[in-house]
């Protein structure tokens, strides 16, 4: 049985954005398996359905640890006007992520 654990990310995004007008942040919710640092699953605020495939299509099987490659798969890959928030808030999940593993699984 896998064991997971779930942290969310937040960030702000530009004031006229539709994210930010409905949600006032933009949020990312992951489930991250503790044995393998992998993601599992993710979730966000979004105004269009595509946006979230989009960005499990990014996260999903990846080591949440590896921060170099997924950043530069955000910057390649999503142009979007969330993208410097789709990245402040993954590094903040990922800081939470390294405490709770830390705290609880070490």
């Amino acid at each position: 049985m896998n064991e997971t654990v779930y942290v969310i990310g937040e960030s702000r995004t530009n004031k006229d954005n539709a994210i930010t007008i409905i949600y006032n942040s933009f949020y990312m919710s992951l489930e991250i398996d503790v044995k393998d640092d992998s993601i599992i699953d993710i979730g966000c605020t979004h105004t269009v359905s595509l946006t979230e495939k989009f960005i499990k299509g990014i996260f999903i099987g990846r080591d949440i640890k590896d921060s170099d490659l997924i950043e530069n798969e955000i910057k390649r890959r999503y142009h979007g006007t969330s993208q410097k928030a789709i990245i402040v808030s993954y590094k903040d999940a990922l800081k939470k992520y390294l405490e709770i593993k830390n705290k609880f699984y070490t």
